[in-house]
């Protein structure tokens, strides 16, 4: 194991901030996008292969290795580092978004959420205090509080009910992690829906706690993007303390709420978009199932740090996609990850150089341009 669970800030350009995670499982540059690992892998890559993307860390879930293959064999295992072959940090989300996403298979009270499965229909216990337990059995770097995440849009007894639970059991989340190894971290998570009032009662709450870090979640829900941008901007978190907004998002999402002060974001939209033949590059979104790819034997972007974004035709990778053959899905999981990779690092180099504003200029510049075929 490495060092223990520190943040430090280095730089600020504006809103924005670049800074370093150190864990007991290596640095994390931010800001920093974590690519999604659910069940303990993410689809389509091998551990390898992620870390070519620049990847410091990446994310786990809990509610999902409860289920299978559970923490206890897990840990049994060596730990979900050792299990998924992932020597780096790993982040560990508590089961609170499948709250909201599983909502016809959960009851929610004051104790906590039971679940039908939707794996075998059992019926499963998610307490603030398992949601820990798991965590420290899984060994993750950094754990997340269990926390209620209210699907947008919501009415605002709705909403006060989740920030009421999510704060209740941030503090018996922080009292069971008391058992945890020494050097990993907790983090809160600030929930409020779009009402400013909530979101501001639940950072108020949760800051009081003192945790190791603090997390928006509930956002990206449902609501346009001025609306998240909005709840960012009005959410005070502790300068000291990573910030990581939950789901988050688009390459515009990251840019917009990097200027405001995010640390550190997750998403599934690189991995799934490519495996649906939608590719993320920096001349923007590029679809490769449209037909005037079908000719073209240009690369997805001869620049690019990613092999497969230089080493393969258009032409080819929309042949793929059209014959259903795996390896597309595969090989646009691997362009889009290091897209997003390449825009995190980015920023980071620009907020170094006081020219994060320039940059997002740019950046914005170059995906309303697109990439229009050669004439």
């Amino acid at each position: 194991m490495g060092n223990p669970f520190s943040f430090r800030l280095a730089a600020c350009d504006g809103g924005a901030r670049l800074g370093e995670i150190e864990t007991p499982h290596g640095r994390v540059r931010t800001p920093a996008f974590m690519p999604v690992g659910t069940q303990a892998t993410v689809k389509g890559m091998e551990p390898d292969q992620l870390r070519a993307t620049g990847a410091d860390i990446v994310l786990a879930n809990t509610y999902h290795l409860m289920l299978r293959p559970g923490p206890e064999r897990i840990a049994a295992l060596g730990g979900l580092h050792r299990f998924m072959n992932w020597p780096q940090a790993i982040l560990t989300d508590s089961g609170g978004f499948q709250v909201m996403s599983l909502a016809p298979l959960r009851e929610v009270d004051d104790a906590g959420v039971t679940f039908r499965s939707h794996v075998d229909g059992t019926m499963v216990a998610l307490t603030p205090e398992r949601a820990i337990e798991i965590q420290i059995l899984l060994g993750a770097d950094i754990a997340m509080q269990l926390d209620e995440c209210v699907k947008l849009p919501a009415d605002r007894a709705a909403i006060a009910g989740g920030v009421r639970l999510s704060l209740a059991w941030g503090e018996r989340s922080k009292r069971a992690f008391e058992r945890a190894p020494a050097g990993r971290a907790l983090f809160g998570i600030v929930q409020g829906g779009d009402d400013v009032d909530l979101r501001r009662q639940s950072a108020e709450g949760l800051v009081a706690m003192g945790f190791d870090g603090y997390a928006i979640g509930g956002l990206a829900v449902g609501e346009p993007q001025d609306v998240m941008l909005q709840m960012i901007a009005e959410v005070v978190l502790p300068a000291d303390r990573p910030r990581y907004l939950m789901g988050v998002g688009t390459p515009d999402d990251l840019v917009e709420a990097v200027g405001r002060g995010m640390d550190m974001f997750d998403c599934v939209l690189p991995t799934r978009n490519g495996r649906h033949a939608l590719a993320f590059t920096r001349f923007g979104p590029i679809n490769l199932r449209n037909a005037r790819h079908a000719d073209d034997p240009r690369p997805l972007d001869a620049e690019s740090s990613c092999p497969a974004a230089r080493n393969y035709a258009r032409a080819y990778l929309h042949h793929l996609f059209k014959a259903n053959e795996m390896l597309g899905a595969m090989l646009l999981t691997a362009v889009n990850l290091f897209y997003y990779q390449e825009l995190m690092a980015g920023m980071r180099a620009a907020i170094g150089q006081g020219s994060f504003e320039d940059f997002c200029r740019r950046r914005k510049e170059d995906w309303a341009r697109g990439d229009l075929p050669p004439a």
